[in-house]
Order: C-alpha cells, then structure tokens, then sequence
C-alpha cells in the first residue's frame, strides 16, 4: 500500500520530491530557452497564447514542489510529517499533470499538424524557389546561345570579317582594340595574295585603308608565314622590309602602325625622313631593325653611307607611288630598287590612288611578270572619295579673307579645316589673315612642323593652312572641310587633297574657289575625274547667322544662371532706352557674341564683298556682252557702268548677270523704268552660265582679244565698263 511504502523508507519521499522537481524545470526552461522543450516548441507552432497558458500552469505548479526542497535527515518526527504531507500532496498533483496533459495533447496535435503543414508550406516554397532558379539559368543559357549565335550569324554575313582571315591572335587582339572588325575592301581583296607570296599592284580611292592593306600581311608573313624561318633576329639585323613614301607626315603615320601593330607580334621599326638627326637614324640600323619606314632622299642617303644594307630584305614597298612622281623622286625611287640583287627572293608591292605612265613602267620594270593586280577604280573616272561633297565657289583672290571665314562657320560643323594654297607665300600670308589658324609648308623647320601637326590633331586649333607638301601627309581624323584656295595644275592634284577628308567611311566636304580667269579648270577636272561638282554661290548673310547664331545661342545658353542677378539691372536699362524690343535687343546681343557688329552684303558671282549680282534680260535674245552694254547705256551713265564687274552671258541666252557696287543697286533698279522690255532684278540665285573655250583670237561673244571664257570676251576673261578691273575688261 501507498503509506506501508511512505513509512518504510524515506528514500522514496526523497526520489518523488526530485522528480517533482525535475518537472517544474520544464516550463523555466521553456520561457528562457524556448528551443529546449519540444512540447513547448508545438504549442508555441500552434499558438502564441496556448503556449503562454501552458507555460502559466506549469510555473504555478512548479511552486508546490519548490516548498518540499528541505533537508530530511535533520527531524525524524519531521520526515514523518513530510511523508505525510507527501502522500497527501502527492495525489493532488499527479491528478493536476494528469488534467493538464489531458489539456495539452490537443494542442499538442495541433501544433503537429500545424508544424507538418508549415514543413510542407516550406517544401513548398523551395520547390519553387528551385524552379524558378532553374528557370532562371535556362534563360540565360538561351540568351547566351542566342547571342552567341547572332554573331556567328553577323560573321557570316560580313565577309571580310577579321575571323575570316589569316591573322594571328596577337594581331587580332590589336584590331579588336582599335574597334577593327572588319577589313576594308582593299584590305581584304589583297591579304591572302601578299601573304602567298605574289607581287601587287593596289589601287583604290584616297582614304580607304592602303596602309594595313600592306602592314597586315607582311608582319603574319615574317612572323606566321612562309617566311618566318628565313628571318634574321637578333642585334645589328638588317631589315627585311623597306616602305618608301613620299613626305616626311606620311612616312611618319605609316611608321606609326608598323610600330603599334609590330609589338604584338615582337618586330621593331625605324622611320628615317630628311630634317632628323641623321646620327640617331644610323645607330637605330646598327642595332638593327626588322621594318624601314622612310623618304626615298633619306633612304638613298642611308644606302650611299653604307649604313642601310638591303642584302636581306625580303618586302619593298611603294605607297602613295603617283606622287613620288609629282615630287621628282624619280630617279631616287630607281636607285633604290635596283639595289636588290636578286628580284626573284623579294615581294614587291606598289600602292597608289592613280596609275599615270611613269607609275606602270615602275611595275614592269621592278614587279614579277606573275604579279597581281587589284584595282578598285577600274576604268571608273570618279578616283575621289565617294563619301565626298563637291562644291565650287567664285571667288576672287582679294575676297578670300573675308569669305574663308563665312565657308568654315557654314560647312565645318565645328570639325577641322584644312586649306591648301599654291605657293608658300600665300599660305603663310593667309594664315596671318585668319584667326588661330597656323601656316606648314616646306620652309618650317621639321620640329616646328611637328608641334604644328601635333596642335591640329589635338585640336589646340582647328585651322591649318598648307602647300600641296601636306596633301599627302596627313591623316587625321575629324578633318570635315577641305578649301582650295585655286584649281590644281592636274587632277591628280585635286584628288589627293579633297581625299584629306570624307576617310574611312567618314562623310566630308571639299570647297573649290575659283578666280572667273580659271572657270575652264573646273570643267577640265569634272571631265577627267568624273567629278560632279555643286555650283554654289557664297554664304550670305542669312546663311552666316543661321550657322553662327546657333553657336552663339548654345554658347548663351551655357552661362550660368548665377550672373543674371549682377547684370538684370543692366539689361531692364538697356531694353527701356533701346526703343527695341526684347527680341530684337536679343537678336543684336546674338550677332555681337557670334562676331558680327554689321552684316555685309556679298557677291554671289565674285563674293566680293559690298558688291551685289543683278540679272538683266532686254526680252529677247543677248548674244554678246556687247550687246548688253548698249542695252545698259540707254538709261545709265557712263561711269556707273565702269563700275561693273564680271558680265556674263546666261546659259539661256536671253540675259546676263554682273555685280555693282552695294550702293548703286537702287540706281540699277529704278533706272530699267526708263527702257521699254529691260528688266534687272537682284539675283538670289546664280543661274546656269555659258561656258566658253580658251581659244586664241576674237571670242564668239566679242571683246577685245585672247582667250575668252564665260566670265567675258577679254584677254583676262572679265569684262568690265570701260576702264577694266581686276577681272580684265576691254583692252584701251
């Protein structure tokens, strides 16, 4: 029985109070570490607040067994009464555990399925926390093909693409790094050839990549090719390729590639020109190089010092070999090559924007009877960039400062210009004229050229005026405008310096001015290069402020708002005691920040300027000049025809054209009222005008003798009033 047991021993008293005590652990340890009692854990998953009761109960009746933590063994009348009080606490407690498990096994429950539906909640979860993951990497695995895909697609559509061809990694890298993904068609048409071995003769426009159509292929021949075993290394080599060019600019860029390129593939080279220190070009070719860039002045100097040894040479190139011709380097160029022994061990290739005689008996004489030919011109007679804009302007010489300026503000859109000029003189002399514009030409010491040509491509100015010596030298990017003060001797001529802009794929314009006395030029240069050019007369004064107003507007427009305060007041001043109003004050303010404090009429004939065009027609056919002086006479005076300058005859037939001066034009005007069928008007527009062959004699419109063209009958082909002008007139 239960008290024959509590009286026997007091071990038992003892184990029931530790028990006890044990289970009032259970909840202390719940509300400190919830993490400890799993019972805990689910009723805490189930429900905040069934956690809490439970957690009540079990600390209330933690207390009882608290009071029973005593020392038995002090009293044994006192373990007595303990046993009692045992026994009879001992049914009232195990019945309060056996009520509140009662009520926690449906909490219990609960909370287990409450817990089994959150784990499933969470498989569930990550179920499609995966799927979208995997999802997620298939579509970049997509997009990854497909990407790889269209530029296996855009490779094949483009079939001069670097990977197409036989480049090296190192070399391609280099391309890729200059934005180089494609060849251009010189390129691509002559790689394969020059890598193979054959000779060649390259022919394309000005501006269409000549230079790498060589430098490519010859450094994957030395260095991949058939001839990279044969090739010396090593210090004090000699070179095995020498590039002949015909300016000091030129040589220098091609120089350049040859250097940035060569790197990449471990070959040097050395670029000699006249105007350098001789003694530094020696020492380079005693350390030895594998690649000559230079001037063939320079290379023959080299040569004649036994300096330069070509016993190894195993590529001679001529770029730019029609203008070798135009600057006598003729028997230069002939000594040269004939000092390759044995013809048959060396490639040779020639480069050239046009084939004149001298250029093909080059090829016969020195090139293999196998070579190559690829012509990108064929019998076509436009030889100029295609990306070009021709424009053909009179003008003459004494309007020049005046109208340079206007063609640039209205056709450079804020590119660079170069101008060309036929003699050193005028080219330094205009280059005073025009502001920040600088002067090169042949008697600028070679330093100075180079700081000047290193200012022009930094853009410290953006104006260079230059002889025909930089007309194949210079390769710069962003060159928008091309002015010729004056048609070239020979079309060749026009085609290399119009060809400085509209390169590598890049659009331009080339402005031709033209003096009347020079009209024909114009014509001989369309009829033998096939040019097209755009007859325009010089800008106005509408064209001017709509180009220069919008830089000067833009230019306003940047100021910052923080000077409108310090000058507000003398703005309200000035508009109140203008009489203007605010648009007009603003108008004015516009012109004077883009440099106009009064707009000049111009000649649209001569560009003269404060002169005025006016078209007179007598209504019926004008067949002379003469003709129309008598048609003038009849209600003009004397001396105010004098004044006239440059008569020409309409294409039509049925009036002529002329310029007066600013101040006359009112008199022109009012004074047609006093001839019947006269009309003059004010040209705004030139109209086509007859053209007239240079032929000795009386000309077919009359004038006194020489040559006559469509700007008049006289020897200077202008004509006048009476006392001749500058353009010529009739002979007193």
């Amino acid at each position: 029985m239960p008290s024959l047991a509590a009286t026997a021993s007091p071990e038992p008293a003892i184990d029931s109070a530790t028990k006890k005590h044990k289970k009032s652990k259970k909840p202390e340890a719940m509300e400190v570490e919830p993490t400890e009692s799993p019972v805990s854990d689910t009723a805490a998953a189930a429900s905040p607040e069934t956690a809490i009761d439970s957690a009540t109960k079990k600390h209330k009746k933690s207390k009882k067994p608290e009071l029973m933590e005593v020392e038995p063994t002090e009293s044994p009348v006192f373990d007595k009464k303990s046993k009692k009080k045992s026994k009879k606490e001992k049914e009232p407690v195990e019945a309060e555990e056996e009520r509140v498990e009662a009520e926690e096994e449906p909490s219990k429950k609960k909370s287990k399925k409450k817990k089994r539906s959150s784990s499933d909640d969470d498989d569930e979860k990550s179920e499609i926390i995966s799927d979208a993951v995997e999802n997620d990497s298939d579509l970049k695995k997509k997009k990854k093909k497909q990407k790889l895909v269209e530029e296996e697609e855009k490779v094949e559509e483009d079939p001069n693409a670097v990977s197409k061809f036989r480049i090296s990694e190192a070399l391609r890298e280099k391309l890729k790094g200059k934005g180089i993904e494609s060849l251009f068609p010189i390129q691509a048409m002559t790689f394969n050839l020059v890598l193979d071995g054959s000779d060649l003769v390259g022919r394309a426009r000005t501006g269409q990549g000549k230079t790498l159509a060589f430098v490519l292929p010859i450094l994957e021949s030395l260095t991949s090719g058939h001839l990279n075993s044969s090739r010396k290394t090593g210090y004090g080599r000699t070179p095995c390729v020498l590039v002949l060019l015909p300016t000091r600019e030129l040589a220098k860029q091609v120089h350049v590639d040859f250097e940035a390129y060569g790197q990449a593939v471990g070959l040097s080279a050395c670029c000699v020109y006249g105007g350098s220190s001789m003694r530094e070009q020696e020492n380079a070719l005693k350390r030895g190089v594998d690649v000559i860039v230079g001037t063939p002045g320079r290379v023959k100097d080299l040569i004649e010092r036994n300096v330069l040894d070509l016993k190894a040479l195993k590529f001679r190139v001529l770029d730019e070999a029609d203008e070798m011709l135009n600057m006598g380097f003729v028997d230069d160029v002939e000594f040269i090559l004939g000092k390759v022994a044995d013809v048959t061990k060396v490639q040779t290739l020639l480069f050239s924007a046009t084939l004149p005689d001298w250029v093909k008996k080059i090829s016969a004489r020195f090139l293999k009877a196998d070579k190559k030919t690829v012509d990108l011109v064929g019998n076509e007679k436009l030889k100029t960039s295609a990306s070009v804009r021709h424009l053909v302007m009179p003008c003459s010489r004494a309007a020049r400062p005046q109208l340079i300026p206007d063609i640039i503000r209205c056709y450079s859109r804020g590119g660079r210009t170069i101008i060309f000029a036929e003699t050193k003189e005028s080219a330094s002399e205009l280059s005073g004229l025009l502001p920040g514009a600088r002067a090169l030409h042949g008697d600028i010491m070679q330093a100075q050229r180079e700081v000047i040509l290193a200012g022009f491509r930094s853009g410290k100015f953006l104006v260079l005026v230059a002889t025909n010596v930089a007309a194949r030298g210079l390769d710069i990017n962003d060159v928008q405008l091309i002015i010729q003060c004056e048609p070239p001797r020979d079309v060749e001529a026009y085609i290399h310096r119009s060809g400085r802009t509209g390169r590598a794929g890049n659009t331009g314009v080339a402005v031709l001015l033209y003096e009347p006395r020079y009209s024909h030029s114009i014509y001989r240069i369309e009829r033998e290069s096939g040019v097209k050019f755009e007859h325009i007369s010089a800008p106005q004064a509408a064209d001017v402020a709509e180009s220069a107003g919008s830089e000067a507007a833009e230019a306003i427009s940047k100021v910052s708002d923080s000077v409108v305060p310090i000058f507000r007041q003398q703005a309200e001043q000035l508009l109140s005691s203008s009489g203007l109003t605010a648009v007009d004050l603003l108008a004015k303010a516009l012109a004077k920040a883009a440099g106009y404090t009064d707009i000049k009429k111009r000649s649209i004939l001569s560009s003269m300027e404060n002169y005025v065009t006016l078209l007179l027609q007598a209504g019926k056919p004008i067949y002379s000049p003469t003709f129309a002086f008598s048609v003038l006479r009849r209600f003009l005076p004397q001396e105010k025809i004098d004044g006239l300058k440059g008569l020409s005859l309409t294409a039509d037939g049925m009036g002529v054209v002329f310029d007066v001066p600013a101040d006359d034009v009112n008199l022109f005007l009012e004074g047609q009222e006093n001839a019947s069928m006269v009309s003059i008007e004010v040209v705004t527009k030139l109209p086509p005008l007859q053209e007239r062959e240079q032929r000795g004699g009386r000309g077919r419109f009359g004038g006194g003798g020489g040559s006559s063209n469509k700007f008049g009958g006289g020897r200077r082909g202008g004509w006048s009033g009476g006392g001749g002008s500058r353009f010529g007139g009739r002979r007193n």
